[in-house]
This record gives structure tokens, sequence and C-alpha cells, in this order.
């Protein structure tokens, strides 16, 4: 199954969700603090890690942020706090899913198997990874999309995307010119059983024009629509 780092440090979270984890086939290694669990992902990457926010030495935002200046590995937050904007901030930092305390355990584990998924860690007898990795390299104008690669280019220069980006890029992409709705895009990004509602989907979008704004400040392709969804704009 995946390898899957929690950092947590509340002791009986660590210890349902890694027992939880672990009775569906997943190994689990588990860190207390933010600094260490940053350190050790970094060190041994996984296929997967859970952080909470609200930790010692380093709180899971943070975690987060500086991991994202090197590693685009899938990453679920979970929270105590019941703020809109702590869970924008989040996605604005590139988490792929969030959950609030208290959760159940088998909510997490449909979350965890719906991320994996997208990330092409696929369990046995289980549906293949939305992006088909057999799939024809994509170009439209400047971009370039390489679904088998996970690569993505914009005027020959690499953006490096998470899989959630990558999966609402590739939806935009495939007709220029064409609105996708929000829920349009959720379909195209998470399997049915995880909701999530329009504001985590702008929120990707945000930082997905951010990345390419450090290679293009010019960049202006995905457009907004104020009421009715995006589109690709292909030049």
């Amino acid at each position: 199954m995946a390898d899957i780092t929690l950092v947590d440090d509340d002791e009986n979270i660590v210890a349902s969700v890694s027992l939880a984890l672990e009775s569906h086939g997943h190994t689990v290694k588990a860190y207390y603090d933010g600094a260490s669990g940053l350190a050790a992902l970094e060190s041994d990457p996984p296929d997967l890690a859970i952080l909470d926010v609200k930790m010692p030495r380093m709180d899971g935002m943070e975690v987060l942020r500086r991991l994202r200046q090197t590693s685009e590995l899938p990453v679920i937050m979970l929270t105590s706090k019941d703020e809109e904007i702590d869970e924008i901030l989040g996605f604005n930092l590139g988490a792929d899913d969030y959950m609030h305390k208290p959760f159940s355990q088998r909510l997490l584990i449909e979350r965890v198997k719906a991320v994996l998924r997208r990330a092409g860690v696929v369990e046995e007898g289980a549906p293949e990874p939305r992006t088909d990795p057999g799939a024809k390299a994509m170009k439209r104008g400047k971009l370039t999309l390489d679904p088998e690669r996970h690569d993505c280019l914009w005027d020959g220069k690499p953006v490096r995307l998470t899989v959630t980006e990558f999966l609402l890029l590739q939806s935009l992409a495939q007709r220029p010119g064409f609105v996708k709705s929000r829920d349009n895009l959720m379909d195209a990004a998470y399997d049915d059983q995880v909701y999530v509602d329009d504001r985590t989907i702008d929120s990707h979008i945000k930082r997905m024009r951010k990345k390419f704004r450090q290679v293009d400040p010019e960049f202006d392709a995905i457009e907004t629509l104020y009421g009715v969804g995006y589109r690709y704009r292909e030049a």
C-alpha cells in the first residue's frame, strides 16, 4: 500500500489514526512536532503526509510552506480550528485536502484513498488514476503537459504542479476557449466521494497562476469568468 508520514502532537490522535491506516495496509511513521516531521519528510519522502496545523517547534502551515519549496508530495492537513481563513491559507500553500477535528476515521481513510489515487499510488484492484499513464503529451500554445511524466512546461520552462493542480490545468487545456464551471473542475480533479467547495478550486487556481507567473510575469492563459467558472485561453 502506501508509506504515510503523520505529524501531530496529540498522542491519542497519532495512535488512533496510525491504527486505522495500518489496518488498511499502510505503513505509518509518526512524529510529534513540526521540526522533526519536516526533517523526516525531506530525508525520507513518503507517498503521503498528514500534518496537524497547531504543533510545537513548527506549526503545520510552516512545515507545508517549507516542504513546497522542494517537494510536491500529497499533503492532507488536520486542524481543530473552524476558521475559513485557515483552510484557505492551507490550500494556497499547496495542501491537497483538509480535515477538521474531530473527524471520523472512516472519512479520513476515504480522503487518504482519494488523494493517493490522484497521485497515482493505486491500491490493488482499484481504478487507475485519472491521469492516464499512457496519455500523450498535450501542447496548447506555450503550454506543454505530459501526463505520463507529470511534466508541465511553459515556453520551454518547467512549472512544478501538484497532482491536483495538474489535473485542473489538464481539464482546462483540453478544450481551449470553453468555460469549465467549478463543478466541472471538481469532477476532473476529485473523486466523487470527496466533497470540496468553490473556494478550494479558487485557491488551487490562484496558486497555479502564481507558479506560472514566476516563469512568465505576463502569464494570463487561465481566465476567470466571474459567477461562471474558468477557461484556458490559447494565445
